[in-house]
Protein backbone atom coordinates (compact mmCIF):
# COMPACT_ATOMS: atom_id res chain seq x y z
CA UNK A 1 0.00 0.00 0.00
CA UNK A 2 1.29 3.26 -1.07
CA UNK A 3 1.26 6.06 1.83
CA UNK A 4 -0.10 9.73 0.79
CA UNK A 5 2.04 11.77 3.63
CA UNK A 6 0.59 14.13 5.95
CA UNK A 7 2.21 18.08 6.42
CA UNK A 8 3.19 17.21 9.53
CA UNK A 9 4.82 13.79 8.07
CA UNK A 10 6.66 15.62 5.43
CA UNK A 11 7.97 18.13 7.89
CA UNK A 12 9.47 15.28 9.94
CA UNK A 13 10.49 13.54 6.59
CA UNK A 14 12.50 16.75 5.48
CA UNK A 15 14.12 17.42 9.23
CA UNK A 16 15.53 13.35 8.31
CA UNK A 17 16.92 14.71 4.65
CA UNK A 18 18.27 17.39 5.59
CA UNK A 19 20.28 15.21 8.61
CA UNK A 20 21.33 12.87 5.68
CA UNK A 21 22.53 15.55 3.51
CA UNK A 22 25.21 17.18 6.21
CA UNK A 23 26.13 13.67 7.27
CA UNK A 24 27.29 12.99 3.33
CA UNK A 25 28.89 16.11 3.50
CA UNK A 26 30.74 15.12 6.38
CA UNK A 27 32.10 12.31 5.30
CA UNK A 28 33.07 13.81 2.03
CA UNK A 29 35.24 16.05 4.02
CA UNK A 30 36.92 13.19 5.02
CA UNK A 31 37.30 10.58 2.59
CA UNK A 32 40.80 10.21 1.69
CA UNK A 33 43.47 7.60 0.55
CA UNK A 34 44.41 5.95 3.81
CA UNK A 35 40.94 5.84 5.91
CA UNK A 36 39.27 2.82 6.65
CA UNK A 37 35.46 2.30 5.67
CA UNK A 38 34.76 1.80 9.65
CA UNK A 39 36.78 4.75 10.68
CA UNK A 40 33.92 6.79 8.04
CA UNK A 41 31.05 4.10 9.92
CA UNK A 42 32.29 5.52 13.52
CA UNK A 43 31.92 9.61 12.00
CA UNK A 44 28.38 8.58 10.66
CA UNK A 45 27.13 6.91 13.64
CA UNK A 46 28.40 9.81 16.08
CA UNK A 47 26.57 12.03 13.52
CA UNK A 48 23.36 10.57 13.99
CA UNK A 49 23.39 10.73 17.39
CA UNK A 50 24.58 14.16 18.04
CA UNK A 51 21.29 14.76 15.61
CA UNK A 52 18.71 12.55 17.33
CA UNK A 53 18.65 10.37 14.68
CA UNK A 54 19.55 6.81 14.07
CA UNK A 55 20.86 4.89 11.59
CA UNK A 56 17.90 3.12 9.13
CA UNK A 57 20.02 0.18 8.31
CA UNK A 58 22.07 -1.07 11.42
CA UNK A 59 20.06 -4.48 12.12
CA UNK A 60 17.93 -4.12 9.25
CA UNK A 61 17.29 -7.42 8.41
CA UNK A 62 20.30 -8.83 9.34
CA UNK A 63 22.30 -6.22 8.55
CA UNK A 64 25.28 -4.91 10.03
CA UNK A 65 26.46 -1.70 9.52
CA UNK A 66 25.17 2.28 10.04
CA UNK A 67 25.46 3.18 7.04
CA UNK A 68 26.79 0.99 2.99
CA UNK A 69 29.83 1.87 1.71
CA UNK A 70 30.70 -0.24 -1.57
CA UNK A 71 34.18 0.55 -3.60
CA UNK A 72 34.79 0.21 -6.85
CA UNK A 73 32.76 -2.93 -8.21
CA UNK A 74 30.71 -2.89 -5.34
CA UNK A 75 27.28 -1.69 -6.41
CA UNK A 76 25.59 -1.09 -3.31
CA UNK A 77 25.04 -3.05 0.56
CA UNK A 78 29.12 -3.13 0.85
CA UNK A 79 29.73 -3.50 4.93
CA UNK A 80 31.86 -0.99 6.55
CA UNK A 81 35.04 -3.16 7.67
CA UNK A 82 39.17 -2.72 8.05
CA UNK A 83 39.30 -1.42 4.02
CA UNK A 84 41.77 1.47 3.67
CA UNK A 85 40.35 3.68 0.55
CA UNK A 86 43.12 4.10 -2.12
CA UNK A 87 43.99 6.72 -4.29
CA UNK A 88 42.11 5.93 -7.23
CA UNK A 89 38.74 4.75 -5.56
CA UNK A 90 35.16 5.35 -6.10
CA UNK A 91 33.30 4.45 -3.15
CA UNK A 92 29.34 4.80 -2.81
CA UNK A 93 28.01 6.02 0.37
CA UNK A 94 24.41 5.27 0.96
CA UNK A 95 22.97 6.82 4.27
CA UNK A 96 19.47 6.02 5.45
CA UNK A 97 18.19 7.76 8.87
CA UNK A 98 15.43 7.85 10.98
CA UNK A 99 14.37 11.08 13.04
CA UNK A 100 11.18 10.26 14.95
CA UNK A 101 10.22 6.98 13.18
CA UNK A 102 10.67 8.89 9.97
CA UNK A 103 13.37 7.68 7.14
CA UNK A 104 15.29 9.43 4.53
CA UNK A 105 17.34 7.35 2.31
CA UNK A 106 20.36 9.28 0.12
CA UNK A 107 23.46 8.24 -1.39
CA UNK A 108 26.35 9.82 -3.68
CA UNK A 109 29.71 8.45 -5.40
CA UNK A 110 32.69 10.11 -4.36
CA UNK A 111 36.32 9.60 -5.85
CA UNK A 112 38.82 9.23 -3.27
CA UNK A 113 41.84 11.40 -4.27
CA UNK A 114 42.59 11.53 -8.25
CA UNK A 115 40.75 8.67 -10.30
CA UNK A 116 40.41 7.69 -13.89
CA UNK A 117 38.44 9.53 -17.02
CA UNK A 118 36.41 6.78 -16.80
CA UNK A 119 35.34 6.56 -13.59
CA UNK A 120 34.71 10.72 -13.37
CA UNK A 121 32.54 10.27 -16.68
CA UNK A 122 30.82 7.16 -14.54
CA UNK A 123 30.03 9.07 -11.67
CA UNK A 124 28.92 12.24 -13.41
CA UNK A 125 26.69 10.26 -15.89
CA UNK A 126 24.52 8.53 -12.75
CA UNK A 127 24.18 11.36 -11.29
CA UNK A 128 23.01 13.08 -14.41
CA UNK A 129 20.74 9.50 -14.51
CA UNK A 130 19.17 10.68 -11.93
CA UNK A 131 18.66 14.11 -11.91
CA UNK A 132 16.88 13.14 -15.74
CA UNK A 133 14.55 10.48 -13.45
CA UNK A 134 13.91 13.40 -11.13
CA UNK A 135 12.68 15.50 -13.54
CA UNK A 136 9.83 13.37 -14.38
CA UNK A 137 8.15 13.64 -10.96
CA UNK A 138 5.31 15.40 -10.44
CA UNK A 139 1.24 14.31 -10.04
CA UNK A 140 -0.03 12.34 -12.97
CA UNK A 141 3.45 11.56 -13.98
CA UNK A 142 4.44 7.46 -13.93
CA UNK A 143 6.71 5.43 -12.43
CA UNK A 144 7.41 4.21 -15.90
CA UNK A 145 8.35 7.58 -16.50
CA UNK A 146 10.65 7.79 -14.41
CA UNK A 147 12.35 4.56 -15.08
CA UNK A 148 12.62 5.24 -18.71
CA UNK A 149 14.10 8.75 -18.65
CA UNK A 150 16.93 6.84 -16.13
CA UNK A 151 17.56 3.96 -18.66
CA UNK A 152 17.73 6.54 -22.05
CA UNK A 153 19.94 8.65 -20.12
CA UNK A 154 22.40 5.58 -18.90
CA UNK A 155 22.02 4.03 -22.43
CA UNK A 156 23.24 7.36 -24.17
CA UNK A 157 26.90 7.07 -22.30
CA UNK A 158 26.91 2.88 -22.88
CA UNK A 159 26.09 2.38 -18.95
CA UNK A 160 24.89 -0.99 -17.80
CA UNK A 161 21.90 -0.79 -15.78
CA UNK A 162 21.32 -3.03 -12.86
CA UNK A 163 17.99 -4.31 -13.05
CA UNK A 164 17.83 -6.60 -9.61
CA UNK A 165 17.63 -3.48 -7.77
CA UNK A 166 15.26 -0.31 -7.49
CA UNK A 167 13.83 2.54 -5.80
CA UNK A 168 11.46 2.64 -3.34
CA UNK A 169 8.83 4.22 -1.17
CA UNK A 170 10.09 6.03 1.54
CA UNK A 171 8.32 6.97 5.07
CA UNK A 172 7.95 5.07 8.62
CA UNK A 173 9.77 2.08 6.70
CA UNK A 174 12.61 2.18 5.16
CA UNK A 175 11.34 0.54 2.16
CA UNK A 176 7.77 1.11 1.53
CA UNK A 177 5.48 0.63 -1.80
CA UNK A 178 5.77 1.19 -4.89
CA UNK A 179 8.96 -0.31 -6.32
CA UNK A 180 10.79 2.29 -8.71
CA UNK A 181 12.45 0.56 -11.03
CA UNK A 182 15.40 2.61 -13.24
CA UNK A 183 13.72 1.54 -16.65
CA UNK A 184 10.53 1.20 -18.07
CA UNK A 185 8.43 2.86 -20.64
CA UNK A 186 7.07 6.24 -20.62
CA UNK A 187 3.20 6.99 -18.66
CA UNK A 188 2.92 2.99 -17.33
CA UNK A 189 3.15 2.30 -14.07
CA UNK A 190 1.09 3.46 -10.77
CA UNK A 191 0.19 7.47 -11.07
CA UNK A 192 1.97 9.27 -8.58
CA UNK A 193 -0.03 11.27 -6.60
CA UNK A 194 1.01 14.44 -4.61
CA UNK A 195 2.59 13.71 -1.20
CA UNK A 196 3.93 10.88 -2.09
CA UNK A 197 7.69 9.66 -0.89
CA UNK A 198 10.04 7.50 -3.16
CA UNK A 199 13.66 6.84 -3.37
CA UNK A 200 14.99 7.15 -6.84
CA UNK A 201 18.11 5.04 -7.01
CA UNK A 202 19.61 4.79 -10.26
CA UNK A 203 22.34 1.83 -9.68
CA UNK A 204 25.18 1.95 -13.25
CA UNK A 205 27.97 -0.49 -14.57
CA UNK A 206 30.54 0.81 -16.18
CA UNK A 207 30.49 -2.41 -17.82
CA UNK A 208 27.52 -4.93 -18.58
CA UNK A 209 24.71 -4.88 -15.80
CA UNK A 210 24.86 -7.92 -14.84
CA UNK A 211 25.68 -8.02 -10.79
CA UNK A 212 26.54 -11.40 -7.93
CA UNK A 213 26.35 -11.23 -4.09
CA UNK A 214 29.70 -11.69 -2.26
CA UNK A 215 29.96 -14.33 0.53
CA UNK A 216 29.20 -12.05 3.31
CA UNK A 217 25.06 -12.09 1.78
CA UNK A 218 24.60 -8.44 1.37
CA UNK A 219 27.54 -6.83 -1.13
CA UNK A 220 26.70 -7.05 -4.41
CA UNK A 221 29.31 -6.47 -6.89
CA UNK A 222 29.53 -6.08 -11.00
CA UNK A 223 30.12 -9.59 -12.61
CA UNK A 224 32.45 -8.32 -14.86
CA UNK A 225 34.56 -6.79 -12.11
CA UNK A 226 34.12 -3.02 -13.65
CA UNK A 227 33.24 -0.46 -11.47
CA UNK A 228 29.46 0.82 -10.21
CA UNK A 229 28.26 3.84 -9.18
CA UNK A 230 24.90 4.66 -7.39
CA UNK A 231 22.96 8.37 -6.75
CA UNK A 232 19.64 8.67 -4.93
CA UNK A 233 17.84 11.36 -3.55
CA UNK A 234 14.27 10.70 -1.24
CA UNK A 235 11.90 12.97 -3.29
CA UNK A 236 8.60 14.49 -2.43
CA UNK A 237 5.58 14.03 -5.17
CA UNK A 238 3.86 17.56 -5.30
CA UNK A 239 0.93 18.93 -7.19
CA UNK A 240 3.30 20.35 -10.34
CA UNK A 241 6.50 18.68 -9.62
CA UNK A 242 8.55 17.47 -7.22
CA UNK A 243 10.82 18.57 -3.97
CA UNK A 244 13.90 16.64 -2.99
CA UNK A 245 14.47 15.85 0.91
CA UNK A 246 17.67 14.79 0.86
CA UNK A 247 19.23 17.78 -0.95
CA UNK A 248 20.45 21.11 1.02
Amino acid sequence: MVNIKTKEEIELMKHSGHINYLCHKLLEKNLRPGITTKELEDIAKKFMEENDCTSSTIGYEGYPGYLCISVNDEVVHGIPGKRKLKNGDIVSLDISIKYKGYHSDSAATYAVGTVSEKKKGLMEHTKEALYEGIKQVKEGATLGDIGHAIEQCAHKYHLGVVRELCGHGVGTELHEDPNVFNYGKPHTGMVLKAGMTIAIEPMLNLGTREVCMLDDDWTIVTLDGKPSAHFEHTVLVTKDGYEILTGE
